[in-house]
């Protein structure tokens, strides 16, 4: 049976640690040099962007590539997905002539539509409500930085409740972490993915904290974490936000009054969800944490295609 990754909803813990343990080897036997490179020749994934991407974009025709699966790219200006051409057409097309797609749209119900209308695996490389492939990137992360298992782990997320933090809270909700967030009124994880994470958080025994003052949230957490306060589609919207977010910067100050690392999805916008060059600073693992991207990729296509 085709399995996609459109969403965390209905994923499972076993399933999601299997993914993570994919990459996990992958990325172990790579820098030990012993791991064969997986034979999946005349294999293709189209990767389908309505938005522009640095790490995601490289990240997945790394993993790909890695795979010996062949990536072809189409830009934003190429296909038109419901504009030109109906989303369900391509997504036909796309079936008969790839094994994998890979979409990144303004809306979930893009990727919820195709998905209906694909016959191979279709996974999420960000929408407006998640960003699932970003938050198996950073599980990876944490659990090479931080020693305890993620059940053991306090994430505080400083910031708007986007699809960063959505996909973030779901997945320490299924692998029963604390999920600590910290938002102005108004700029909460909506009420339907909170539904879901309560759902995930009662089977797991995890936790979601909404803590408005950033200094208390951050008390005895192990990772902080933010992201820009305007995200791509918001522009109209930056100034209100820079003044109702003022307060929520996530400085050097916070940092060094904590145990916790610091992690930021990127791109960053100096100045205003964080101060300049923190992602420089010795508590922060950003650059390594967008280089997982690839391993969370390597292990969530294996899974996805049957690639043991």
């Amino acid at each position: 049976m085709k399995k996609d990754f459109i969403n965390l909803d209905n994923v499972n813990k076993k399933d999601l640690e299997q993914i993570l343990n994919l990459g996990k080897s992958s990325k172990k036997n790579y820098l030990e040099n012993i791991d064969k490179k997986l034979n999946s020749t005349n294999k293709t994934g189209v990767l389908l962007f309505e938005k522009p991407s640095l790490r995601t974009k490289l990240s997945f025709f790394k993993a790909l590539n890695y795979l010996g699966i062949n990536p072809i790219y189409f830009d934003p200006k190429e296909v038109g997905m419901g504009g030109r051409e109906k989303i369900s057409d391509i997504a036909k097309v796309l079936s008969k002539m790839s094994d994998l797609v890979i979409l990144r749209t303004f809306k979930q119900d893009t990727i919820e539509e195709f998905s209906l209308n694909s016959d191979v695996p279709v996974i999420n490389a960000l929408s407006d409500e998640e960003h699932p492939c970003q938050a198996i990137g950073d599980i990876i992360s944490i659990s090479e930085k931080c020693e305890p298992s993620i059940n053991e782990i306090k994430l505080t997320f400083i910031g708007d409740g986007n699809n960063v933090a959505t996909s973030l809270a779901k997945v320490f909700s299924i692998l029963g972490g604390t999920f600590i967030h910290s938002c102005p009124k108004g700029f909460e994880i909506p009420d339907k993915h909170l539904d879901k994470i309560n759902d995930f958080n009662k089977l797991s025994k995890g936790n979601f904290i909404l803590e408005r003052d950033p200094e208390i949230a951050s008390k005895n957490s192990d990772v902080i974490y933010t992201d820009v306060w305007t995200s791509m589609g918001q522009e109209s919207e930056k100034e209100d936000r820079k003044e109702k977010f003022k307060g929520y910067q996530v400085n050097a100050s916070l940092l060094e009054n904590s145990k916790a690392i610091f992690m930021h999805d990127l791109p960053a916008h100096h100045g205003e969800e964080i101060s300049e060059g923190l992602v420089d600073h010795n508590k922060s693992i950003v650059f390594d944490q967008a280089e997982n991207r690839i391993w969370g990729q390597v292990g969530l296509i294996r899974y996805l295609m049957n690639l043991k």
